[in-house]
């Protein structure tokens, strides 16, 4: 009995001693995906590789490569994962919903298209033109997170779907959000964006009752 439970205490040493290096392989994760969005914001595709996101997180190109075989993996993953921590973020801002606010809400969403994931994921948009490879990753990954952005407006703005319309009105703003995130690219265009917003919130309160 007394030799039994010396085995089960190792075994316990032993996932204890796993569970750390889990962590920081979790947390080396992370720091790479954090960089090699901040990395294709800040250079685009041509600029951004492996080694260099690796330099900046803090970590060794064998160390990125044990966690991303290949770019494509590191870049797509990337994207989708602060997609993910925004998407979340969202959320938290209206716990309730905020049907009442839409503008709140509205301005929240268009939010998502004018900070730099938005910009990683244009430069990631603009290789996936040119490399076929490249190409159906990111166009599944486009659907995935088209598909969140709009369960969360639907549920954020308290929309009816089974209304005829209501679909179409709320992914006509996401669309239009995402061509004032284009026009912010180059310059600031935040006075223009709220009238614009104030004018879909209106329309909104109008289509959507």
């Amino acid at each position: 009995m007394d030799g039994g439970n010396g085995g089960n205490g190792g075994d316990g040493g032993e996932r204890g001693e796993r569970v750390p290096k889990q962590d920081r392989s979790r947390a080396t994760r992370q720091r790479l995906l954090q960089a090699a969005v901040a990395c294709l914001a800040e250079h685009g595709w041509a600029g951004s590789t492996v080694s260099v996101v690796a330099e900046r997180a803090g970590v060794s190109r064998g160390a990125a490569q044990h966690h991303f075989p290949t770019r494509e993996d590191l870049f797509t993953a990337a994207v989708e994962y602060v997609a993910e921590e925004r998407s979340t973020a969202l959320r938290a801002l209206f716990p309730q919903g905020a049907a009442g606010d839409r503008r709140a809400v509205l301005r929240a969403l268009v939010g998502l298209y004018t900070g730099p994931l938005f910009r990683a994921a244009l430069h990631l948009w603009v290789a996936a033109s040119d490399e076929d490879q490249l190409r159906v990753r990111v166009t599944e990954l486009e659907a995935r997170v088209g598909r969140e952005s709009h369960r969360i407006a639907v549920e954020l703005l308290g929309a009816d779907e089974s209304r005829p319309g209501t679909r179409e009105t709320v992914q006509g703003f996401l669309d239009m959000a995402r061509g004032l995130g284009l026009a912010n690219l180059l310059t600031d265009d935040t006075t223009r964006r709220e009238r614009v917003v104030a004018q879909w919130a209106a329309l909104l309160e109008e289509a959507l009752g």
